[in-house]
């Protein structure tokens, strides 16, 4: 194979941009849903808040497939051997779907207790369940996608992902009022009409993402075969995320649980941060994907030193755009919060640690650009064992302290800065020990 001309921060750029608009779609959803739905009072918000991060927490751990075969396919492509991995593909697809059904299934089946364990009751624990049941049809359709897309960023194209997220963004965007309020012969439904607009949204963008695959794509959505050399590989790589996983939304878990027990205008503030910092999240996560395909590139070639020069170059840029966020809401400051209420000690809640928010942007994306760096490199074991360190060695002990001290929602956001701080930091140390090239 002959050498490739060195990665220019165009060629980032190029990647990070469609990955950042396709990354964003699931907490633009949650977005919408928390805005419009903030309309309908403190405690539909409340509501919404409690069960869209529970969905978000069962679709990141289920979906760290979606990085596994990224890194998998990506590897190939560096070697020039993608032929040998389209039978990898339709498998990881089928098999993501299936999970998505049986997650779907239990925690349907036990939402009401689920949701009691986030300290939600009465109205709020009824509408969060009722908007729950309906969303949680979404799971498998939501996995089977990110299966597709971690395909197709593995090829080194992350447009398509964009297009896709565009496209279901817009749906839900104008299903939301429509079902929410009602208009015309179509009668308002609630809670209940943002859940089947995010639900509907989601099936419009696997459809697309099926079809590009058939139309553009080596890939098949049929299997030819059920086995594959590289099957092993991608599920073990995938249980290791999955754990890493698994420990980080047990921090977001706990941080839900405690805002909810001090009171409805307390989560709904919290909802509203953490709606907040989730899309920042994605945001800046844009140049972490790019950091994936290119360092699984990368691997594939075994071009180690241009594979450390573009993994300090995707952390250089994941600060700047953290720092730029930090900045629009710094100076957004006492209008955002607006957007999603008008309860006034709602706001005052909110506006007491939005500040935590704004300057651990910066922070976050330390942390966020190195997980793509090593997802690229498909070396999940470390992602595992630092998210496994900072949870249950700073997250964890901060919260409850600081809750036994009676911080309330200030414990649980000094227990996210210092969580994020810890993860940048083992993660720059380890990556500089050892895969800095001699």
């Amino acid at each position: 194979m002959s050498a490739r001309a060195p990665i220019s921060r165009k060629d980032i750029d190029r990647l990070a941009v469609p990955a950042i608009i396709s990354g964003i779609a699931e907490p633009v959803i949650s977005l919408v849903d928390t805005a419009f739905v903030g309309r309908l009072g403190t405690a539909d918000l409340a509501a919404v808040g409690i069960a869209s991060s529970f969905f978000l927490l069962v679709v990141w751990v289920l979906a760290q497939t979606r990085s596994a075969v990224l890194a998998v396919v990506a590897r190939y492509f560096g070697e020039g051997r993608v032929d040998a991995i389209t039978g990898l593909v339709p498998i990881a697809i089928w098999m993501n779907f299936a999970l998505g059904f049986l997650f779907f299934a239990l925690t349907t089946a036990f939402a009401e207790p689920i949701f009691r364990m986030y300290n939600a009751d009465g109205e709020i624990l009824e509408k969060a369940v009722e908007y729950y049941r309906i969303r949680s049809y979404g799971h498998p359709i939501v996995l089977a996608t990110f299966a597709l897309t971690g395909a197709f960023r593995g090829i080194q194209n992350l447009s398509w992902g964009m297009w896709i997220s565009i496209i279901g963004a817009a749906v839900n965007g104008a299903l939301n009022p429509l079902l929410i309020f009602g208009w015309g012969p179509i009668e308002g439904m609630g809670i209940a009409g943002s859940a089947w607009a995010s639900l509907f949204a989601q099936v419009v963008m696997f459809g697309i993402a099926v079809w590009i695959m058939q139309a553009r794509t080596p890939f098949s959505i049929i299997p030819k075969s059920w086995h594959h050399p590289e099957l092993k590989g991608l599920w073990l790589l995938s249980t290791n995320l999955f754990a890493r996983t698994i420990a980080l939304n047990t921090c977001y878990y706990i941080g839900n649980r405690y805002a909810t027990g001090y009171g409805e205008a307390y989560i709904g503030a919290h909802s509203i941060a953490m709606q907040i910092w989730l899309f920042s999240a994605f945001f800046i996560d844009g140049y972490a994907a790019a950091g994936s395909v290119l360092v699984g590139r990368l691997n594939g070639e075994r071009n180690w030193r241009e594979l450390h020069r573009v993994s300090w170059q995707v952390v250089r840029m994941s600060v700047l755009i953290g720092a730029v966020l930090a900045l629009v809401y710094l100076i957004g400051y006492r209008s955002i919060g607006h957007l999603f209420t008008q309860d006034e000690r709602v706001l005052e809640l909110l506006y007491a640690v939005f500040w935590m928010v704004v300057i651990t942007q910066p922070i976050n994306a330390v942390a966020f650009a190195f997980d793509g760096v090593y997802k690229g490199l498909g070396n999940g074991k470390i992602l595992r064992n630092v998210l496994l360190i900072s949870a249950f060695g700073v997250f964890i002990p901060v919260a409850w302290g600081m809750h036994l001290l009676d911080a309330k929602l200030f414990a649980v956001w000094t227990a996210f800065l210092l969580w994020m701080a810890v993860r940048g930091l083992l993660l720059a140390v380890h990556f500089e020990k050892h895969h800095r090239p001699a």
